[in-house]
């Protein structure tokens, strides 16, 4: 039987996302849809006939691509389609003109990308928290900003999304305004504003539940964690992401009652990347960073 990489299309989304459910990868309905919409990301499949049996997205972000969501149905594997799969979004990602790409590798496809140029520059480190019951934003963990006025934390929305997407830049190298545009007013996004209403920190949610949070100062990242924990259904677990290099803003989230639930491998190939794990607290997923 032939197999045939090609764009996925709408109608391949439901295919897509059911073998992806059968592979144990969790429902990625809500990210493909978006994926085969956006102008920003490239999302293949690989068919054989009508079977969807591979997937893989790309998204471009400035100079720098993201590789994700690479799946082969596990009667597939071995054969080499997962390389194809990975080939084909990294060629695409490079020809638009990305010259550092990124992807998050399990701990099966490490070995496939290590072969194809990919090194390991950081660990991602998953953390959650159950939100407290009773006086919630007292107990949430937020930061003591000292004697200073608070800041203020408020919904995200589109006014937020120039001022977000220079400190997203100057964290993650990453030109994100397409997607910051694209999420801006989802229930649940935050900014962090200080006294003179200036950004510090945001957290843009995804539809599909992510949230890439950005926050340069630890004090400001615990804060705006522990909006979202007040803003939480008591007993609702909570996640956020950072960087295992970030140890200090690991010992302040342990500090804080957050406990580590998953760790990954973040892989880069091409040009070195300037950015500063310190500041990145959370993520989209791991297609779009």
């Amino acid at each position: 039987m032939t197999t045939v990489i090609r764009t996925m299309t709408a109608a391949d989304v439901d295919g897509a996302a059911d073998a992806l459910l059968r592979g144990d990868w969790g429902d990625r309905r809500s990210f493909f849809a978006f994926a085969v919409a956006h102008p920003g990301c490239d999302a293949i499949v690989a068919v054989d006939a009508d079977r969807v049996v591979g997937t893989g997205v790309g998204t471009r972000s400035g100079r720098v691509g993201w590789v994700g969501t690479i799946f082969v149905a596990a009667d597939r594997r071995g054969a080499g389609l997962g390389t194809a799969l990975t080939e084909r979004i990294c060629g695409g990602l490079a020809a638009a003109g990305c010259r550092t790409l990124a992807l998050v590798a399990t701990e099966q496809g490490r070995p496939l990308y290590e072969r194809m140029g990919f090194a390991v520059v950081d660990w991602y480190v998953t953390v959650e928290r159950e939100a407290p019951a009773g006086d919630r934003e007292a107990s949430a963990g937020r930061h003591d900003p000292g004697p200073s006025p608070a800041p203020t934390v408020d919904a995200f929305g589109p006014a937020d999304v120039a001022e977000a997407a220079a400190l997203d830049l100057a964290a993650t190298g990453e030109d994100r305004e397409h997607l910051l545009s694209s999420f801006a007013g989802i229930p649940g996004g935050l900014a962090l504003r200080d006294e003179s209403g200036v950004l510090r920190g945001s957290v843009v949610r995804a539809p599909w539940g992510g949230g890439a949070t950005i926050a340069p100062d630890l004090g400001d990242a615990r804060t705006i964690l522990g909006a979202r924990l007040a803003a939480a259904a008591p007993g609702h677990r909570v996640r956020a992401g950072t960087l295992l290099s970030n140890r200090a803003g690991l010992a302040a989230l342990a500090a804080d009652g957050w406990t580590e639930a998953w760790r990954a491998p973040r892989l880069h190939r091409g040009e070195p990347l300037v950015w500063h794990p310190d500041a990145i607290w959370g993520q989209f997923n791991h297609a779009l960073g």
